[in-house]
């Protein structure tokens, strides 16, 4: 009888241990196909990061992972709060995430100071300069297990945009926010490069929203157009700036089509879908298993893309000749509301 007991239990122990031994990940559904689960840590929401996620997950699916099927994802907006991004991505790790996304440079930063110790790959997107946020080395290469795609601004293209839509130009003001390493960055380049353009940077700081008011009115009366970074500060609060700005007649320059589309009168900018598809595909290829994160160089949108909206520059006096708008991508004949 205590034989008969005894191969009872080692038989249930064997199955038990077949079960649990039966692959790293989830099995989904009937079909056994493995499930993976992403985290997705956006820092703000506006239409440019709004794109890099919807691309994002285009990517995965066009690479085989899609959602509801063998993919699971946990999506959460830090309201461009850089505590709560931090408190996101921890909790990923906590969850046991397959891989993390961080959206924007403060959210790539926070994922991957939570994932760095706990063997969880993080691919980021929209991350200007990934040598400066510490995300790369100074030859491209990661720095651990993480890796993405950069958002870097066409600026040579933007100034050149500027002087051939307003020849009368001198200054051009930025707004930035201090603790963006991103803007920081497309500053210097700014400053750098428009001397050959004849003009003049002004820029004005930020820390936080309530800052975004005093600062718009105090750089409107210095300049004669405005061009945008991607900083997610400043864009948050784009209707603000273009309300203000319409009001003295002054050009605001985007960075990318959605800002275009909101009332910006032009952009050489990124299509932010296509550069969130191109970073899902370096993430099926982590989860796949055919790259490490930290064998992939970030990589970079080579050709940026010109974007006019008609209606904001009729509104301000500027003409567009029929050869720029040729050149376009899209022309917006009206302003979103």
């Amino acid at each position: 009888m205590k034989r008969k007991i005894a191969a009872v239990l080692l038989s249930t122990m064997m199955v038990i241990g077949m079960t649990a031994g039966c692959g790293s990940k989830e099995e989904g559904g009937t079909s056994g196909e493995e499930q993976y689960t992403i985290g997705i840590s956006q820092f703000a929401e506006h239409g440019s990061l709004d794109n890099c996620r919807e691309g994002f997950i285009q990517g995965l699916k066009e690479e085989g992972l899609e959602e509801g099927k063998n993919l699971k994802i946990e999506y959460k907006n830090a309201a461009a709060d850089q505590s709560t991004a931090k408190q996101i991505t921890d909790s990923f790790v906590s969850n046991k995430a397959d891989l993390i996304c961080g959206i924007a440079t403060p959210a790539a930063q926070a994922a991957y100071n939570s994932a760095m110790n706990a063997g969880i790959p993080v691919i980021y997107t929209a991350v200007t300069d990934p040598k400066l946020a510490k995300l790369a080395k100074d030859d491209g290469t990661p720095v651990g297990e993480v890796t993405g795609t950069s958002d870097e601004l066409p600026i040579k293209e933007q100034l050149e945009l500027i002087r051939r839509m307003l020849p009368d130009a001198k200054k051009v003001g930025i707004l930035y926010t201090t603790s963006e390493v991103n803007s920081i960055s497309a500053i210097e380049t700014y400053e750098e490069l428009a001397g050959d353009y004849n003009l003049e940077i002004v820029t004005k700081g930020i820390s936080q929203t309530a800052d975004i008011s005093l600062a718009t009115d105090e750089l409107l009366g210095e300049v004669d157009c405005l061009t945008n970074l991607t900083d997610n500060t400043v864009v948050n609060s784009l209707a603000t700036i273009l309300n203000k700005a319409n009001e003295k007649k002054i050009p605001v320059f985007g960075s990318e089509i959605e800002q275009v589309k909101l009332g910006c009168i032009a952009a050489e900018g990124l299509d932010y879908i296509e550069l969130g598809k191109q970073t899902g595909k370096m993430a099926a290829q982590v989860l796949k298993g055919e790259k490490k994160a930290s064998e992939m160089k970030y990589e970079t949108i080579s050709e940026p893309g010109l974007y006019i909206n008609t209606k904001a520059a009729e509104n301000l006096g500027v003409a567009v000749d029929e050869a720029l708008k040729g050149e376009a991508v899209e022309v917006f004949a009206e302003i979103s509301k």
